[in-house]
């Protein structure tokens, strides 16, 4: 059996250009020698498409586009194509999310997703009815097919074997109804977010599920940036013994076909750099790119502080839309340093970004003009320091407004984490590149890049010690712990969900955790106001996160 994987990018909510993207990736796979294909989840509305769905002419509109390829593959190639099924019952939530068995012209079975996850980025339940879960001896996800027996699971009805995972999410497991039906192959419609590590776990649990049954399994998933999510694809295959027999490269769109009767021979396992500041970089590149490209900006702007997360956000954004549509601006100040000047013209020569400087120091008397009776007999403070960020917030903003380009920010998450950001200044602006990427990871991010790509982010700006240079002689280290603890204590609590004392039993000073927890509590306001940025760890500030402002938060 050769089954054809279509790994695409869609872009949610155009109907139209995904189902042209299908047809034709359908089209390769058949003349590649797929006896029938498979999409992602949701394929032809894309993923996740959110509120959209609350609307009736969503899934109106989406039943025409599926029937739409269903015509056009006509005679072609039999697909298993991922989208929503209005529900037609009384009850229960609008539709279902499915995949449609089109042949020779017409949608055939249809198949719904059973478990639908509500937790970190998930909120299916609020949108989709689940899928029947009695007792039918599993025989709803199996498709009877030239003598061929396909059992088919969308994403997360794969993902709760209890043989795999010690504590499931779900009391119920598809596949355990599927398994013993002894299917020819079971396939996987997925969707399912990028975050470093996940592809090994993938196919660890993949594998482990295909050696349980003996049966092999073909996983299909997204590929793309959609706002503040990353799908990787990486759709991968394994054999009745849970061997890896076929993976697609990712971060980009594949056709692929995979021959499950010839074991390895004749199947590509792409084989990549899964290094973090490798898996970094894919993702930022994409989710930079495709979030410029599908809100239809031409071009990115951005501050050039002379400090390493401006230049690893420059070269990131030089790479995925080109250095010609990257302006860099450089607003320096009276605590600029000549050095970070001058790191931050080398930096625009090497990336051969265009760039322009304007000095903040008359728009800083302006202020301190206007301020000066209100602010008499007050010693100068962060207050001061705000202004100048504020600024070149505006500035920045200004200029995003009459180029019509995006304008990046370029925070970084241990200082998103604990407010070491000023909100209408160095936050605004409409995308977070390195949101997600803490600052150990922003330094390794820019030695890998320079390893891989040359020396494109001058040495000068990677080993001098970090400031915001909004005051004389500040380093960050003034008011935050070092780096290398401060990080550790952020990802014990924010990903491993670790209180303050056990972060304390680890190991690490009780003064410094309680007052890293605390400035991470009194943040929030901040970060609810915050750009949308890329996620690429387990848990981020972002869709996924939903803490109270007005509370108390027990540390």
């Amino acid at each position: 059996m050769k089954v054809g994987i279509l790994q695409l990018n869609p872009l949610v909510g155009d109907l139209h250009g995904n189902a042209v993207k299908i047809v034709d990736a359908a089209r390769r796979a058949r003349d590649l020698g797929a006896d029938f294909c498979v999409s992602c989840e949701l394929a032809v509305l894309g993923y996740p498409p959110r509120d959209m769905l609350l609307y009736e002419n969503t899934l109106a509109m989406t039943l025409e586009a599926v029937q739409a390829v269903a015509d056009q593959l006509d005679g072609v190639i039999p697909l298993l194509l991922g989208g929503v099924e209005p529900n037609p019952g009384e009850r229960g939530k609008p539709c279902f999310n499915a995949a449609f068995w089109l042949e020779n012209g017409i949608i055939g079975r249809t198949f719904h997703k059973s478990l639908l996850p509500t937790y970190d980025v998930f909120d299916e339940a609020r949108y989709f009815e689940p899928g029947e879960t009695d007792d039918d001896g599993g025989q709803r996800h199996l498709l009877e097919w030239n003598g061929r027996r396909i059992a088919v699971t969308i994403c997360e009805d794969a993902w709760t074997d209890k043989d795999f995972w010690p504590h499931p999410n779900y009391h119920y497991d598809p596949l355990e109804k599927v398994g013993p039906l002894r299917p020819d192959v079971i396939v996987n419609l997925s969707a399912s977010p990028f975050s470093l590590g996940k592809q090994r776990l993938r196919e660890r649990m993949l594998g482990a599920i295909a050696a349980k049954y003996a049966i092999p399994m073909v996983y299909v998933n997204q590929v793309g940036g959609d706002d503040d999510l990353i799908f990787d694809g990486r759709s991968c295959s394994f054999g009745p013994d849970g061997g890896l027999i076929a993976r697609s490269p990712g971060f980009v769109e594949d056709v692929a076909v995979v021959d499950l009767g010839t074991g390895a021979s004749g199947n590509a396992v792409a084989q990549e750099d899964d290094t973090a500041p490798a898996e970094t970089y894919q993702a930022l590149l994409l989710g930079t790119r495709d979030y410029v490209n599908k809100s239809k900006f031409r071009s990115v702007l951005l501050g050039l502080s002379g400090g390493i997360d401006s230049a690893v956000t420059a070269a990131v954004a030089a790479h995925a839309v080109g250095p010609e549509n990257v302006l860099g601006v450089l607003m320096p100040s009276p605590y600029s340093s000549a050095g970070s000047v001058d790191d931050s013209v080398e930096l625009v020569k090497r990336l051969g970004i265009k760039s322009l400087t304007l000095a903040i120091e008359p728009v800083m008397q302006a202020f301190e003009r206007t301020l000066s009776e209100p602010f008499a007999g007050r010693a100068p403070d962060t207050t001061e320091e705000n202004i100048q960020s504020r600024i070149r917030g505006n500035l920045l903003m200004a200029l995003s407004n009459k180029y019509g380009a995006l304008l990046l920010t370029t925070g970084n998450k241990s200082e998103l984490a604990v407010g070491y950001c000023t909100i209408y200044g160095d936050m605004s602006g409409g995308y977070a590149v390195i949101s997600d990427v803490p600052k150990c990871g922003v330094y390794a991010l820019a030695n890998w890049m320079n390893e891989r790509f040359g020396e494109i982010v001058p040495e000068p700006i990677i080993t001098k010690a970090p400031s915001a240079e909004l005051r004389p002689d500040q380093k960050d280290e003034d008011s935050l712990p070092p780096y290398e603890i401060l990080d550790e204590i952020l990802q014990r609590h924010i990903e491993s969900h670790q209180s303050a004392a056990e972060i304390v039993s680890a190991g690490f000073d009780e003064d410094t955790v309680y007052r890293v927890l605390h400035l991470v509590k009194t943040a929030e306001f901040k970060r609810r106001q915050a750009a949308p940025g890329i996620k690429i760890s387990e848990r981020s500030f972002g869709t996924g996160w939903r803490m109270p402002l007005a509370c108390r938060r027990l540390l």
